[in-house]
């Protein structure tokens, strides 16, 4: 009997992160979930990783359609052994039928006894049943069910083969005699456009907490992307102050703002936030270091056009790739997909500095009741990974309130700032302009004080402290010096 706790890879890439390392050598685990979750997926992945021989035994589709399925979705299963035990055609036009004995009770013995031969032949190091919730229909009741599928699991470890199996949810006591006999459980889960893969049960083994997404595509098969914890990781970085490359912004900031901190840039529609941030990308790669801009509102081709007319050259500095600019589509990309596409950036291409813009279209990419309560969470444990890997993380958020009462976020995400940075109109002799001002920095002092800002071809202006006004914040300041 096999008892090292040796670790068998999933075959299903980020599932082994969920594992901790993967199943463990010779048990048996559950995968559970209805119809078209991708349970079958999965479990052929599974079998594809194998070093030795492999055994599906199938009772739903027929070989060479799974054959067929699983190379439309990139997995190769040229090395695993197929025992086919779907229903043939000529079944439903047979005039045969059972006389002395119930059909369950001759068919139920006859598929044990073949089960049983196909192990013995292939003596496989890996072994899938899919479902094995269909044993129960073939056997006489749930007791003989329950003794004959505890048999073949205890025999399966003696073998040391490492096993899963199949199952959907049902009314009856089956699903949950199953979970029991098995060692873990993988349960799966599917809405409209969605689906999600959370550990309920590992024997022997701890596993990532919560639901992981988990995506089926064409040519790549599954893939888990596993919830963010940022507890997880850690990189030494220092607290140097990064300059915007405009010397009036970065007076504002007290010098800059620091290495490995989080700033929001918050403001109604159109007052320059991505302007402002745009300022620190170009910064960033000027001086050599990965920047990463993640728009989740714009067009790349838009926002390179409109940075190019305010002579912000990022277009440039994407061409040379000292910047990266990408287009995120939120309703086809949930947070996990997203803290791992940012989790690359990071550990393999180098990423120092991170603009997400904007929160409002971040949010679409979130499922659940609580999408505020959501928000926060992932938000939190990305921004907390970035800053513990020392990369500069800069929000775009807009707010709703053009004029009157101050509102630092709409979102509520004002803790997770280091720094805060807002912009506002004011209305001054019947012309909007645009105001900027520091509210937060958690690092170090800064101006307290409020500075007219400027948008045009010749680029970004930062001009002195506004003086002579009060109630700027309001939209409609009052002059308190008559003869300025």
């Amino acid at each position: 009997m096999t008892d090292d706790h040796r670790r068998v890879p999933s075959g299903t890439p980020g599932l082994d992160e969920v594992l901790q390392g993967g199943f463990l050598s010779g048990q048996t685990g559950i995968i559970n979930g209805g119809p078209g979750t991708g349970k079958t997926v999965l479990a052929l992945q599974f079998l594809t990783a194998a070093d030795g021989p492999s055994l599906y035994i199938g009772f739903e589709e027929r070989e060479t359609d799974i054959r067929r399925n699983a190379e439309l979705l990139g997995i190769d299963l040229s090395e695993v052994t197929i025992l086919d035990l779907s229903a043939g055609g000529e079944r439903f036009f047979s005039e045969d039928s059972y006389t002395v004995f119930p059909a369950d009770e001759v068919e139920g013995e006859d598929l044990l006894e073949r089960i049983a031969t196909a192990i013995d032949e292939e003596s496989p190091e890996r072994l899938v049943i899919d479902p094995l919730s269909e044993l129960r229909s073939l056997l006489p009741d749930e007791y003989q069910f329950r003794r004959n599928i505890s048999s073949l699991i205890n025999e399966l470890k003696e073998r040391g083969t490492t096993t899963l199996c199949t199952t959907q949810p049902t009314s009856g006591r089956v699903e949950q005699d199953l979970k029991f006999l098995g060692d873990s459980t993988i349960e799966i889960r599917r809405t409209t456009d969605h689906r999600s893969l959370e550990v309920t049960k590992f024997r022997g083994s701890g596993s990532a907490d919560g639901r992981h997404t988990y995506r089926i595509r064409s040519g790549e098969g599954g893939r888990v992307y596993p919830k963010l914890v940022p507890g997880e990781f850690h990189r030494e970085h220092t607290r140097d102050q990064l300059s915007s490359g405009l010397s009036e912004l970065d007076r504002l900031l007290g010098g800059g703002i620091e290495r490995g901190s989080v700033t929001v840039l918050s403001g109604p529609s159109g007052a320059g936030k991505t302007t402002l941030g745009s300022l620190f990308l170009e910064a960033a790669g000027n001086r050599g270091e990965g920047a990463f801009g993640y728009l989740f509102e714009e067009l790349e081709s838009d926002y390179l056009h409109r940075s190019g007319e305010i002579d912000i050259d990022i277009e440039s500095l994407v061409e040379t790739g000292a910047v990266r600019i990408e287009e995120i589509e939120s309703l086809a990309q949930s947070p996990d997909e997203f803290a791992h596409h940012v989790r690359t950036a990071v550990e393999e291409e180098d990423a120092e500095i991170v603009m997400i813009d904007g929160i409002t279209g971040y949010r679409l990419g979130l499922r659940g009741d609580d999408s505020q309560a959501e928000l926060t969470r992932e938000l939190h444990a990305l921004c907390r990974y970035l800053k513990r890997m020392g990369v500069t993380v800069i929000l775009i958020e807009e707010v709703e309130n053009i004029t009157g009462d101050l509102s630092a976020t709409d979102e509520q995400i004002s803790y997770l700032a280091d720094n805060i940075v807002f912009l506002r109109y004011m209305e001054i002799d019947g012309e909007i302009r645009k105001t900027v001002g520091v509210l937060k920095k958690r690092f170090g002092d800064f101006e307290q004080s409020l500075r007219e800002m400027s948008i045009s071809e010749n680029g970004v202006k930062v001009g002195p402290k506004l003086t002579g006004m009060r109630g700027i914040l309001t939209g409609i300041p009052e002059r308190t010096d008559e003869s300025g």
